[in-house]
């Protein structure tokens, strides 16, 4: 299982950017897909998730009505679109996949956003 990462960038604040996660080696349909970041000197958290069914989406406090996730069964793709970015929202994301439970199966290489003041 591969999950490629990428759309990350150096952008102002106030900006954009859309993120993208392609995976490969796995029946994507059936994961549920999430982004996660990790900013220097903090630990992991998480951003945003959607089911692999009905198109349900949930999202870290700090982030939603900012950022929305979606996904293109068809593609294999799962998106991240970042809207009104700020400095606090620096970090290396991460694209996550689950088939089902609580822990998260597979995980991407990280693609790195800066948001500058």
């Amino acid at each position: 299982v591969q999950l490629q990462a990428s759309g990350g960038g150096l952008v102002q604040a106030g900006g954009s950017l859309r993120l993208s996660c392609a995976a490969s080696g796995l029946t994507f349909s059936s994961y549920a897909m999430s982004w996660f970041r990790q900013a220097p000197g903090k630990e992991r958290e998480f951003v945003a998730s959607i089911i692999w069914s009905a198109p349900r989406a949930y999202y870290a406090d700090s982030v939603k009505g900012r950022f929305t996730i979606s996904r293109d069964n068809a593609k294999n793709t799962v998106y991240l679109q970042m809207d009104s970015l700020k400095p606090e929202d620096t970090a290396v994301y991460y694209c996550a996949a689950k088939r089902g439970g609580i822990a998260w199966d597979y995980w991407g290489q990280e693609t790195l956003v800066t948001v500058s003041s």
